[in-house]
C-alpha cells in the first residue's frame, strides 16, 4: 500500500521549499499536480525528474481511479499550483478516497497563503475562519457575508482582481467598516500587504488598479459585551432620522460606533419606515 504525501510547495519564493519536500518529490513514483506545465518548471529548477500527472478541478473524478491505481503500486505526492495541497483545491476528494482504501496520508507542511497573510495581518490569530473564495454572484456573496456577520473569528478570504472592489463594497455595507489586511504577491519581489479599515482599503483600490490574487484578512465581529443594546441602537437611529440623515449615512455611522453590522441597521430603518407608512395609511383612513 502506497502513501499519499501532501507536499506544500512555494507560493512565490522557491527558497521556501523544505529539504523534506524536495526529497519526497524525488523519491515518489508519481506526482499529481494542478498544472503540469507550471509544476514542471518548479521541478526542473530543483532537478526533479519524477513523472507527473494532472489532477485539477475539471478532471478530479475521471482521474481519481488512475491515481488510486498508481497509489496501490507505491508512494505518490500531491502538490498544488502553489502552497499547501487540499486547501481550496480538489485534493480533498483524493485524500478521502485514499483513506477509504486504507492508504496512509502524510502531510509535509510548508507555505500557505492564508496562514502567511494572517500571521502578517496584525489582526488576532487565536481564533480564525478560512472561507476560501466568496461566491461570484452578488446576491450569493452578500448572503454569505450576512451569514458570517456576527462570527467572533478573524475571517480569511481569497479574491480575484476583477471582483475585489465589489467584494469590499459588500463587506463595508454588510460587515461594517472593520479592520482589514489584504495581501498580494506574498514572498515575491512585489509583495504587498495593505492594512486599514474596509473603506480606506476600498478607496486605495479605486485609485490603484487591482492586480494579482488577493488574500483578505478581516477583523472579527465585535463581541456582544461591546455592542450597544437594541434599545440604545433604536434611540440613536430615531434621533439621526429626526436630524434628516439618510439611511446610508445612519447605517455607516451607527455600524462604526455601535458594534452592529450595517446590514442589520438598514433592516431596522426599513422596518420603521414600513411601520410609519402603515400608521400614516391608518390615520388617513
Amino acid at each position: 500500500m502506497g502513501t499519499l504525501f501532501l507536499v506544500a510547495t512555494p507560493i512565490g519564493n522557491l527558497e521556501d521549499i523544505s529539504s523534506r519536500a524536495l526529497n519526497t518529490l524525488k523519491q515518489v513514483r508519481l506526482i499529481a499536480c494542478e498544472d503540469t506545465r507550471r509544476s514542471r518548471k518548479m521541478l526542473s529548477h530543483f532537478q526533479i525528474n519524477t513523472p507527473v500527472t494532472s489532477y485539477y478541478e475539471h478532471n478530479k473524478y475521471t482521474k481519481l481511479n488512475y491515481i488510486l491505481e498508481q497509489l496501490a503500486l507505491g508512494d505518490i505526492a500531491l502538490i498544488s499550483d502553489a502552497g499547501t495541497p487540499a486547501v481550496n483545491d480538489p485534493g480533498y476528494e483524493l485524500v478521502v478516497s485514499a483513506l477509504r482504501y486504507g492508504h496512509t496520508v502524510s502531510p509535509i507542511p510548508g507555505p500557505s497563503a492564508p496562514i502567511a497573510a494572517l500571521a502578517a495581518s496584525g489582526l488576532p490569530t487565536d481564533a480564525f475562519l478560512y472561507l476560501g473564495y466568496l461566491p461570484r454572484k452578488t446576491n450569493e456573496r452578500r448572503q454569505r457575508l450576512s451569514q458570517m456577520a456576527e462570527y467572533p473569528f478573524t475571517l480569511i478570504f481569497l479574491e480575484v482582481p476583477h471582483r475585489i472592489l465589489a467584494c469590499l463594497r459588500d463587506m463595508s455595507e454588510i460587515l461594517g467598516n472593520r479592520k482589514i489586511a489584504i495581501a498580494r504577491e506574498l514572498t515575491k519581489i512585489h509583495e504587498e500587504i495593505i492594512r486599514g479599515d474596509t473603506d480606506t482599503v476600498l478607496a486605495h483600490f479605486k485609485a490603484h488598479e487591482p492586480r494579482g490574487e488577493f488574500t483578505l484578512v478581516v477583523e472579527a465581529s465585535p463581541q456582544p459585551q461591546n455592542r450597544w443594546s437594541e434599545n440604545d441602537l433604536n434611540v440613536w437611529i430615531k434621533e439621526a432620522l429626526a436630524r434628516g440623515l439618510s439611511a446610508k449615512q445612519i447605517a455607516k455611522a451607527a455600524s462604526e460606533i455601535s458594534g452592529w453590522p450595517r446590514r442589520q441597521i438598514y433592516s431596522v430603518i426599513q422596518r420603521w419606515r414600513d411601520e410609519e407608512r402603515t400608521e400614516s395609511t391608518h390615520d388617513a383612513g
